[in-house]
């Protein structure tokens, strides 16, 4: 049987080449002799490729790696470790001997990894997009259709999501088997472990591919923008979310697509607030309109409506219009408006208008000022 080379010279690295210098060596190495990528000479190209992946396995790992350094080939050789080993843990026979185990089956329970990790090759849905978009006080109160550009990843159209130039395939990784997972079994006093970790050689994809599209680069997918229309409900407001679906990024290996994610935006009103479904204003008059009422035009979401003052309104009082507020979200009815009434009074009037107020004021019964009488009462109650 051939020796074995040093497992430095295979790779061509210095015995104090760090652990990333060693992963980029074997990578080169690993491109350079895959046997799907060497169709002439399939089985040389094997051989080299195997022996850069058993030097690998050994230098990547630190324990193994200082057990190479320390004892050569011999002390990380399945057979003669378990020579070397197995005297010093004589002890642990008493309990029948262990059989061949998977590191996974052993601490997955633990930590939820191990060999159930996710097949790279099973369907996997798309990511979702968020955006924004910005509404007027009315569209929110009624709904509205808008037309949004969404940028998501979509299917190419030159490989049709393969990754691989028109013409080629993608194949099969031998060094995993297509699974994106490369196992390896080390022989302890307590059997044989197995350990897993993402195969080098096609980073956990599971295929190789030699002729990548090149409109994607051999991503499969491309960053598109899309113009969709989008249905926007009457009564939404600021800051809920529209979810469209299968408008987000399109998923792998036959996966669903994700969802685009509309945050909504309302620009405030120059009169009117949004209270849920119902709508708040205020309203001002003149200080004879409130003394002796009268119509007046008041506005709305839907245009001006009559309304008729009550003679002695006074400041700060609410009426309502019904059913002139927004929609109801997810419903057909509506809110109402309330309306509060700011009594303005004048400023800046003639000695004329002020002598006239003044024998208005003189000829009113003081009985009429409702809240004045009782302040006085109540004030002159204070004192006595």
């Amino acid at each position: 049987m051939a020796e074995k080379r040093d497992y430095y010279e295979v790779l061509g690295v210095d015995k104090n080449a760090s652990a990333d210098e060693i992963k980029k060596a074997y990578r080169k190495l690993a491109k350079k002799y895959h046997p799907d990528l060497n169709p002439d000479d399939k089985v040389g190209a094997e051989a080299k490729f195997k022996e850069a992946s058993e030097a690998y396995e050994v230098l990547s790992d630190a324990d193994k790696k200082a057990r190479y350094d320390q004892f050569g080939h011999a002390g990380v050789d399945p057979n003669a470790a378990a020579g070397y080993g197995g005297g010093g843990f004589g002890g642990f026979g008493g309990f029948g001997g262990f059989e061949d185990f998977d590191l996974g089956d052993l601490f997955g329970g633990i930590f939820g990894g191990g060999s159930s990790r996710r097949n790279p090759n099973a369907p996997q849905r798309g990511r979702d997009v968020h955006m924004n978009i910005d509404l007027t006080f009315e569209e929110a109160c009624f709904g509205a259709q808008k037309e949004v550009t969404v940028s998501h990843l979509e299917s190419c159209s030159a490989c049709h999501g393969s990754g691989a130039a028109p013409g080629s395939h993608p194949t099969r990784c031998t060094a995993c088997g297509g699974t994106g997972q490369v196992k390896s079994v080390q022989r302890t006093p307590f059997g044989s472990m197995q350990s897993v970790r993402t195969c080098e050689v096609c980073r956990g994809k599971g295929t190789i591919i030699s002729e990548p599209c090149k409109t994607c680069r051999g991503e499969g997918s491309l960053r598109q923008s899309k113009k969709i229309n989008v249905n926007v409900p009457g009564g939404i407001d600021g800051g809920q979310t529209l979810n469209v679906r299968g408008e987000g990024d399109i998923g792998k290996n036959g996966g669903p697509s994700g969802d685009l994610l509309i945050t909504v935006r309302v620009k405030p009103h120059k009169i009117f607030v949004r209270q849920g479904s119902d709508i708040l204003c205020d309203y001002p008059i003149t200080f004879v309109q409130a003394t002796l009422g009268g119509e007046v035009s008041v506005p709305t979401i839907d245009g001006n409506v009559t309304y008729n003052i009550p003679e002695g309104t006074q400041p700060g009082t609410v009426f309502r219009l019904k059913n002139k507020g927004a929609v109801k979200l997810n419903g057909s009815s509506r809110g109402d408006q309330y309306v509060k009434v700011q009594v303005e009074i004048p400023k800046g009037l003639t000695e004329n208008q002020k002598d006239l107020l003044r024998r208005f004021d003189d000829n009113v019964d003081p009985s009429k000022y409702k809240r004045k009488k009782t302040f006085g009462e109540k004030f002159k109650e204070f004192f006595e």
